[in-house]
């Protein structure tokens, strides 16, 4: 696993041992920020069951201005701080150790531009539960156009709303799918 581009570009990144944490292949995470790529530059990104850090550590490399990462396995959390001092990362990310809910019913508002959740593939109830909370109390998080993007399994069917939250974009590559949501009536 690998940084794709910017300032970290081609550095070799950790991961978790097991199969507890699915990272997301590089493949996917070019394919992601290729989409992204005019939002990145200045945006405070949320990375929700961060795992290894690799997709909020991407969107740092290539602009963001801030990173918040959010993971509650001890195992993903030590990997991903030795991933940030591997890249000598001191400033622009922010890890919070602990569940996704929690942190979601306490974060600020209007603080976030681009978020982004990958829930392990076993846990299919967590992205029902984080996206209505995205959707519901919790969307005042999301900045005024800010865009939600959903990692999940391919064959896995998301509903295309969850509360305000309404699905903009599908993009399908291999056994995995990105479904894009933005705040109804905004432009995502």
């Amino acid at each position: 696993m690998r940084i794709i581009s910017g300032t970290y570009r081609s550095r070799i990144l950790g991961a978790p041992p097991g199969l507890a944490t699915r990272p997301t292949s590089d493949r996917l995470r070019e394919t992601l920020f290729n989409v992204l790529a005019p939002r990145v530059v200045g945006a405070a990104f949320l990375d929700l069951y961060a795992g290894s850090g690799a997709v909020g550590l991407e969107a740092l490399s290539r602009g963001a201005t801030s990173v918040t990462c959010v993971e509650r396995a001890p195992g993903a959390l030590k990997v991903m701080r030795e991933n940030l001092a591997n890249l000598g990362v001191r400033s622009g990310v922010r890890v919070h150790a602990g569940s996704v809910g929690s942190f979601l019913r306490k974060a600020r508002a209007g603080a976030f531009d681009l978020v982004f959740l990958d829930p392990p593939y076993d846990l299919e109830g967590e992205y029902e539960t984080t996206l209505e909370l995205l959707g519901a109390a919790s969307a005042g998080i999301l900045a005024d156009g800010a865009v939600v993007i959903a990692e999940h399994r391919r064959k896995q069917k998301l509903n295309d709303r969850h509360g305000a939250l309404k699905r903009t974009r599908l993009l399908e590559q291999g056994d995995a799918a990105l479904s894009f949501y933005a705040v109804d009536g905004q432009d995502g």
